[in-house]
Protein backbone atom coordinates (compact mmCIF):
# COMPACT_ATOMS: atom_id res chain seq x y z
CA UNK A 1 0.00 0.00 0.00
CA UNK A 2 3.01 2.28 0.71
CA UNK A 3 4.84 1.51 -2.40
CA UNK A 4 1.35 2.37 -4.02
CA UNK A 5 0.85 5.64 -2.54
CA UNK A 6 4.76 6.36 -3.05
CA UNK A 7 4.06 5.83 -6.88
CA UNK A 8 1.14 7.88 -7.60
CA UNK A 9 3.20 10.70 -4.97
CA UNK A 10 6.43 10.54 -7.36
CA UNK A 11 4.10 10.04 -10.81
CA UNK A 12 1.50 13.14 -9.73
CA UNK A 13 4.58 15.29 -9.23
CA UNK A 14 6.74 14.24 -12.10
CA UNK A 15 3.31 15.05 -14.57
CA UNK A 16 2.99 18.52 -12.52
CA UNK A 17 7.00 19.30 -13.16
CA UNK A 18 6.93 18.46 -16.81
CA UNK A 19 3.05 20.42 -16.97
CA UNK A 20 5.04 23.68 -15.33
CA UNK A 21 8.26 23.31 -17.57
CA UNK A 22 6.16 23.18 -20.65
CA UNK A 23 3.48 25.98 -19.97
CA UNK A 24 3.82 29.33 -21.33
CA UNK A 25 5.14 31.66 -18.79
CA UNK A 26 2.28 34.18 -17.96
CA UNK A 27 3.02 37.94 -18.41
CA UNK A 28 2.45 40.24 -15.82
CA UNK A 29 -0.79 42.60 -15.75
CA UNK A 30 -0.34 45.22 -17.42
CA UNK A 31 -2.29 48.71 -17.66
CA UNK A 32 -4.07 49.70 -20.20
CA UNK A 33 -1.64 52.39 -22.67
CA UNK A 34 -2.83 55.79 -22.10
CA UNK A 35 -4.13 58.00 -25.47
CA UNK A 36 -2.97 60.76 -25.74
CA UNK A 37 -6.00 63.46 -25.20
CA UNK A 38 -3.39 66.20 -26.44
CA UNK A 39 -3.10 65.08 -30.44
CA UNK A 40 -3.40 68.45 -32.54
CA UNK A 41 -7.05 69.21 -33.84
CA UNK A 42 -7.42 71.13 -36.42
CA UNK A 43 -10.76 74.20 -35.69
CA UNK A 44 -11.96 77.38 -37.09
CA UNK A 45 -11.16 80.32 -35.29
CA UNK A 46 -12.64 83.76 -36.18
CA UNK A 47 -12.17 86.74 -34.12
CA UNK A 48 -14.09 89.82 -34.73
CA UNK A 49 -13.56 93.44 -33.50
CA UNK A 50 -15.98 96.26 -33.14
CA UNK A 51 -15.22 97.22 -36.93
CA UNK A 52 -15.12 93.82 -38.34
CA UNK A 53 -13.60 90.85 -38.88
CA UNK A 54 -9.69 90.99 -38.28
CA UNK A 55 -9.21 86.85 -38.32
CA UNK A 56 -10.95 83.72 -39.87
CA UNK A 57 -9.19 80.61 -41.05
CA UNK A 58 -8.13 77.15 -40.00
CA UNK A 59 -6.20 76.07 -36.88
CA UNK A 60 -4.20 73.16 -35.83
CA UNK A 61 -3.81 73.42 -32.10
CA UNK A 62 -2.95 71.02 -29.10
CA UNK A 63 -2.92 72.68 -25.67
CA UNK A 64 0.58 74.07 -24.66
CA UNK A 65 2.26 76.98 -22.74
CA UNK A 66 1.25 80.24 -23.75
CA UNK A 67 3.24 83.33 -23.06
CA UNK A 68 1.77 86.84 -23.18
CA UNK A 69 3.73 90.19 -22.51
CA UNK A 70 1.20 90.88 -19.57
CA UNK A 71 0.71 87.58 -17.79
CA UNK A 72 4.20 86.07 -18.92
CA UNK A 73 4.24 82.09 -19.53
CA UNK A 74 1.75 79.48 -18.65
CA UNK A 75 0.16 76.19 -19.30
CA UNK A 76 -2.66 76.69 -21.60
CA UNK A 77 -3.78 73.02 -21.91
CA UNK A 78 -7.26 72.05 -20.47
CA UNK A 79 -5.72 70.82 -17.34
CA UNK A 80 -6.10 74.75 -15.79
CA UNK A 81 -8.64 74.78 -12.77
CA UNK A 82 -8.32 70.69 -12.98
CA UNK A 83 -11.05 71.34 -15.74
CA UNK A 84 -9.79 67.90 -17.39
CA UNK A 85 -7.47 65.33 -16.09
CA UNK A 86 -5.33 65.64 -18.62
CA UNK A 87 -3.94 68.24 -21.41
CA UNK A 88 -6.51 68.60 -24.55
CA UNK A 89 -6.67 71.46 -27.12
CA UNK A 90 -8.11 74.56 -25.86
CA UNK A 91 -9.53 77.84 -27.23
CA UNK A 92 -6.99 79.90 -25.86
CA UNK A 93 -4.15 77.85 -27.57
CA UNK A 94 -6.06 78.16 -30.97
CA UNK A 95 -5.67 81.82 -30.74
CA UNK A 96 -1.98 81.95 -29.18
CA UNK A 97 -1.17 79.39 -32.95
CA UNK A 98 -3.08 81.28 -34.86
CA UNK A 99 -1.41 84.72 -34.14
CA UNK A 100 2.37 82.73 -34.36
CA UNK A 101 1.71 81.41 -37.40
CA UNK A 102 -0.05 84.35 -39.26
CA UNK A 103 2.05 86.91 -37.36
CA UNK A 104 -0.65 89.17 -35.55
CA UNK A 105 -0.60 89.81 -32.07
CA UNK A 106 -2.69 89.18 -28.77
CA UNK A 107 -2.04 89.87 -24.88
CA UNK A 108 -3.63 87.94 -21.75
CA UNK A 109 -3.81 89.16 -18.07
CA UNK A 110 -3.16 86.00 -15.95
CA UNK A 111 -5.43 85.76 -13.07
CA UNK A 112 -3.89 82.73 -10.91
CA UNK A 113 -6.76 82.64 -9.29
CA UNK A 114 -8.89 81.03 -12.20
CA UNK A 115 -5.72 79.64 -13.23
CA UNK A 116 -6.55 80.93 -16.84
CA UNK A 117 -6.05 84.42 -19.15
CA UNK A 118 -8.14 86.82 -19.50
CA UNK A 119 -7.50 88.16 -23.23
CA UNK A 120 -6.93 91.88 -23.34
CA UNK A 121 -6.26 92.69 -27.03
CA UNK A 122 -6.25 90.93 -30.52
CA UNK A 123 -4.59 92.33 -33.29
CA UNK A 124 -4.23 96.03 -31.10
CA UNK A 125 -8.07 95.80 -30.51
CA UNK A 126 -8.43 96.16 -26.86
CA UNK A 127 -11.16 95.15 -24.24
CA UNK A 128 -11.41 96.29 -20.87
CA UNK A 129 -13.18 99.10 -19.43
CA UNK A 130 -16.62 98.64 -21.55
CA UNK A 131 -15.90 96.10 -23.21
CA UNK A 132 -13.72 92.05 -22.99
CA UNK A 133 -13.47 89.17 -25.55
CA UNK A 134 -15.98 86.72 -25.70
CA UNK A 135 -15.18 83.34 -26.28
CA UNK A 136 -17.65 80.78 -28.03
CA UNK A 137 -17.22 77.52 -29.14
CA UNK A 138 -19.58 76.39 -31.57
CA UNK A 139 -21.53 79.40 -31.02
CA UNK A 140 -22.01 78.66 -27.44
CA UNK A 141 -20.21 80.55 -24.85
CA UNK A 142 -17.62 78.56 -22.73
CA UNK A 143 -18.25 78.06 -19.21
CA UNK A 144 -14.89 78.11 -17.93
CA UNK A 145 -12.11 79.92 -19.18
CA UNK A 146 -10.11 79.62 -22.63
CA UNK A 147 -7.71 77.35 -21.41
CA UNK A 148 -9.59 74.81 -19.66
CA UNK A 149 -12.57 74.07 -22.25
CA UNK A 150 -11.48 70.96 -24.46
CA UNK A 151 -11.74 71.72 -27.75
CA UNK A 152 -12.83 68.86 -30.50
CA UNK A 153 -11.67 68.60 -34.16
CA UNK A 154 -14.06 70.60 -36.13
CA UNK A 155 -14.68 72.98 -33.04
CA UNK A 156 -15.68 76.42 -34.31
CA UNK A 157 -14.30 78.88 -32.22
CA UNK A 158 -14.56 82.86 -32.12
CA UNK A 159 -13.45 85.65 -30.04
CA UNK A 160 -15.38 88.27 -30.58
CA UNK A 161 -15.53 91.94 -28.91
CA UNK A 162 -18.24 92.35 -26.77
CA UNK A 163 -19.52 95.44 -25.23
CA UNK A 164 -21.12 95.90 -21.63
Amino acid sequence: MRQTLARRAVITTAVLGLALATSPALAPAQAAPKTNTNKPVNVSLTVQGPDGLLFKGKVNTKGHDVTTATGGTHKCDGTNGAANPSAVPTPTAALDDAARRNYFDWDGTWYASFDDFSVDSIKDVAGGGAAYWSISVNGTPTPVGGCQFKLKAGDTVAFTWTAF
